[in-house]
């Protein structure tokens, strides 16, 4: 598996990008919806990564920087075809050390309550979130949940 930084310019890449977008609108009220587009994902202050597997984008995710110490794990999502492959695992540990790198102090994320957001919740409890109140500009609701990683 290869990781790196991605400059969101691949087809594959915005693909799994639209992947990800249409599944947090089958999943999430358009009010409780907070998943980045591209344009959204290409300001100075988001690092996108993606991990190939094979030559393919098996997997997304990114780092958004708030500022005081605290950043934001945002587009995480693994490509239908490589689903159980610890690509999605690989891009949320590589979001964690480069927050470490880069001297965060806390690393949170804001997800769904929806069945379908099962699988990452449980990635992220492994990876040592807890979960706690809302952050940054985001309200509690009965569709959104939010962790935090202390750093």
């Amino acid at each position: 598996m290869d990781i790196g930084i991605d400059d969101l310019s691949s087809e594959e890449t915005r693909a799994l990008l639209a992947v990800h977008l249409a599944g947090m609108a089958e999943s999430s009220p358009e009010a409780f919806r907070f998943a980045l587009d591209l344009s959204g994902l290409m300001v100075p202050e988001v690092t996108v990564w993606s991990a190939r597997i094979d030559g393919r984008v098996a997997a997304i995710g990114a780092l958004k920087i708030f500022g005081e110490g605290v950043g934001e794990v945002k587009s995480m999502r693994t490509h239908p075809d490589f689903l159980g492959r610890g690509a999605g695992a690989a891009i949320l540990a590589t979001i964690i050390a480069a927050a470490r790198a880069r001297g965060l102090r806390c690393l949170s994320l804001e997800t769904g309550t929806a069945p379908s957001f099962a699988a990452a919740i449980r990635l992220y409890r492994r990876s040592g979130f807890e979960s706690g109140p809302p952050f940054g500009p985001y309200q509690a609701s009965p569709h959104n949940q939010f962790f935090h990683l202390t750093l």
